[in-house]
């Protein structure tokens, strides 16, 4: 039986992961999920029941109602908010413990698939033939984020914004639960100093040598 072809890209918050992995879904026509946009959904989803995020169990209890197929279709999971809220409730266990089965089908699903997250090398798909864990610097991203989120209308100084990503970081590499690293055979990509598609075309190749290794 031929291995599937599962590609975990993993990375901190607008690094270009997200980019990249979507475009790989595409050159390989392969499904592909962000993570990410689970814990915005859940996030978002304590918000709407006026619990606070810092109560686990609201959590928890969001996240094993969470309808996977509607996540795309909401704006709002692409907002601020939903990042800083799903950046709150992504270190409780229950909540991973809740969303691990769903991401795991769909890695290993036959033909394989493109995840992104902080934890899909390590955690999700360990045993994925393709990893990579995108990066750039702390000012870099938070300068793209900065101008994705006032080009929608969102009002925020890039300042505020900086100091969001290096919390952000500082919160998802210190979690207990499923912390974000890079896995010791992930090869790490650094986007610091590339557009879009220099980016994506160095991943392209890191996917490529993958295949090759493995036969696939």
């Amino acid at each position: 039986m031929t291995r599937p072809l599962i590609i975990a890209v993993d990375g901190p918050a607008a690094s270009g992961k997200g980019t990249i992995a979507s475009r790989l879904a595409r050159t390989y026509g392969l499904p592909f999920l962000d993570t990410g946009l689970l814990y915005r959904a859940v996030g978002m989803g304590v918000l709407a029941s006026r619990a606070s995020l810092d109560d686990e169990s609201a959590a928890v209890a969001v996240a094993r109602s969470l309808d996977a197929a509607t996540l795309s279709d909401d704006p709002r999971l692409m907002t601020g908010e939903a990042g800083e809220a799903a950046s709150r409730i992504a270190g409780y266990p229950g909540v991973r413990a809740a969303l691990l089965d769903l991401q795991q089908a769909l890695a290993h699903q036959p033909g394989g698939a493109v995840l992104d997250g902080r934890d899909i090398g390590t955690v999700i798909a360990p045993d994925a033939p393709a990893k990579l864990f995108v990066t750039a610097t702390a000012e870099v991203r938070a300068m793209r984020r900065w101008k994705q989120l006032t080009g929608r209308g969102d009002a925020i100084a890039y300042e505020d914004m900086l100091a969001d990503i290096v919390r952000r970081d500082e919160r998802d590499a210190g979690r207990g639960a499923a912390p974000m690293v890079q896995a010791d055979d992930a090869v790490l990509l650094d986007t610091t100093e590339m557009d879009i598609e220099t980016a994506f075309d160095a991943a392209r190749r890191i996917v490529e040598a993958a295949r090759v290794r493995n036969g696939l």
